[in-house]
Parts: C-alpha cells; structure tokens; sequence
C-alpha cells in the first residue's frame, strides 16, 4: 500500500459494512382473515409483494398443524431495504443485545399504526411486526457459493461493534448499551 492510501485512515471499501438484505415479518398464528389483514399491512409498508410462511411442524396446543399458513414476510435488498430501515429505525428502540455475533441484528415495531402511511382501521385491528438485517462485508459470497467455498477471515467478519457503528452512522440511531443485571 503507498503512503497516501495510509494518510486517509483506516477507510477501506471492502471493509465497510453493507445491508445484504431486511426481512420482514408478522406472525399471525391462524390462516383466514386475519392473515389476510396482515398481508394486506405488510405489502403497503414495504411496497413488496408478500409471502405466506407455514408451520414447521404441528403443535396441538395452538391448533396449529404442520404446513398450515401462519404468517407473511417479505425480504426487501439493495435500495428498497435502506429505505425501509431509514423509516423504520426510528419507530424502534434498538438496544446492543439485539445484535448477534456476526453483527445481524433484529427488532420489532410494537404497532403496524406507528408507520407513517398507515391509519387504525377498526375492522383490521393493530398488528405488530418483526424486522430481521443482514449486514455484510464484500467478499461475504465466497462462503456462499457452490465451488472453491472458503471461510471468512476472522479478521473480516463482522462484529456487533462494527454494526453498531455503521447503524449509528449510516441511518441517524443510537444504539442503547445493555444493562448488566
């Protein structure tokens, strides 16, 4: 590396945090109306087509059985998922222990009525709903792919740190520290 690359301070792009992708999901427990509600909630926060999700496997004590449709999620990447997270973000409390080891992180919004496009209809009710980021370094892909598959360096993965600096940065949240109690 030459001098004036140094000069600049420790920037460099293939270390610089990026969202892979933001998953976004209400799980209703029952098919029906109400799941039909959800989906309906969904696709207008998110301006994605959504996807039902079905129980893994069968538990009788929800009345729940295996393949039943329980749920609705969308995954939204590149430009749609900043600006998802730039709206958001800010309807969440974001704490440090919601980020896992390799800097992923996930929170909820309590209300679908906190979003800005969205208004209380009583014949829908209020739902809530979860939100899942990826975050990712280039170079992520060669532990994807089908041939010449390698590890990450340890040097390169992302820790919670790194992506609490690039939330903090990136989209204008403070990440509250966790409490040791």
């Amino acid at each position: 590396m030459s001098s004036e690359a140094g000069s600049e301070g420790d920037f460099h792009e293939m270390r610089e945090p990026r969202v892979e992708k933001v998953v976004v999901h209400m799980g209703v427990g029952q098919g029906g109306r109400e799941l039909g509600h959800a989906e309906d909630i969904i696709q207008e926060v998110t301006d994605q087509e959504s996807v039902r999700t079905q129980a893994k496997r069968t538990e009788p004590d929800f009345g729940i059985r295996q393949g039943d449709p329980i749920g609705t999620k969308v995954t939204l990447r590149g430009e749609d998922a900043y600006d998802f997270l730039e709206t958001a973000l800010p309807l969440a409390d974001v704490s440090s222990t919601q980020f896992d080891d390799t800097g992923n992180f996930s929170f909820g919004v309590e209300e679908h009525t906190e979003f800005p496009s969205q208004e209380y209809d009583p014949n829908v009710g209020i739902f809530g709903l979860d939100v899942t980021v990826n975050l990712v370094r280039p170079g992520y892909r060669i532990a994807k792919r089908d041939k010449a598959t390698r590890s990450i360096p340890s040097n390169h993965r992302l820790t919670p740190e790194d992506a609490i600096s690039f939330l903090e940065a990136n989209f204008d949240v403070t990440v509250e520290e966790a409490d040791d109690e």
